[in-house]
């Protein structure tokens, strides 16, 4: 398993390989939204299912997004109210989205900033990531450090010393590699669909829409 530190994981992302982090909810398995492909071909997913872009706040993930001046108000009302939290919203795509994270081409794309320092930290040095659950389709996520590694070999991770530094610098307590990272709860995803939002999946977040 590659256990690397902060600069390695750091240069792995940018050279388009495959990492994981904790999150919120499950830990994520991400990339580069124009390597997405690679997360396809590590889970064997339907691309028929697209990604999650995620990213470390507003400012970094509206240029993947296109509406009117009054769109976009009632999406940063949305935002502003739920994130960073447990909440996907799915707004129309704009054409800096690479199509290689959404090969069904459906033109919308899931957006979420998640209520984890750890993955904020990244974030904040990576940019947006293409995100998903780290498992094989249609097997359950998988929820500790310890799981992901022995499943996922290839996969780039943090280093236990390397995360004990960036734990510290947030003041915050790192929990242990062998227990569950996150709720273990998916987000809920409501859609923008013309002049409202409807609730594609709920989750643990309650949206008043």
């Amino acid at each position: 398993m590659p256990q690397v530190s902060l600069s390695d994981f750091l240069a792995a992302v940018q050279s388009g390989q495959l990492v994981s982090f904790p999150t919120d909810t499950v830990p994520a398995l991400a990339a580069l939204p124009q390597a997405s492909d690679r997360i396809y071909h590590l889970k064997q997913r339907s691309q028929t299912k697209p990604l999650i872009l995620m990213g470390a706040n507003l400012a970094d993930l509206w240029p993947y997004v296109a509406g009117s001046a009054t769109d976009q108000a009632r999406w940063t009302a949305m935002a502003e109210c739920y994130w960073p939290g447990a909440l996907t919203l799915v707004l129309p795509a704009s054409d800096r989205l690479p199509p290689a994270m959404n090969p069904a081409n459906t033109g919308t794309l899931g957006l979420r900033i998640p209520a984890h320092p750890l993955a904020r930290y990244l974030l904040e040095r990576t940019g947006p990531l293409a995100t998903t659950s780290v498992n094989h389709s249609g097997q359950p996520p998988l929820d500790t450090l310890t799981n992901i590694a022995a499943e996922f070999p290839d996969l780039t991770l943090l280093s236990p010393i390397a995360l004990t530094e960036i734990y510290a610098q947030l003041g915050e307590p790192m929990p242990p590699l062998d227990q569950p990272q996150g709720s273990g709860q998916p987000s809920t995803v409501v859609a923008w669909q013309g002049e409202t939002w409807t609730v594609l999946r709920q989750g643990s977040v309650l949206v008043e829409p």
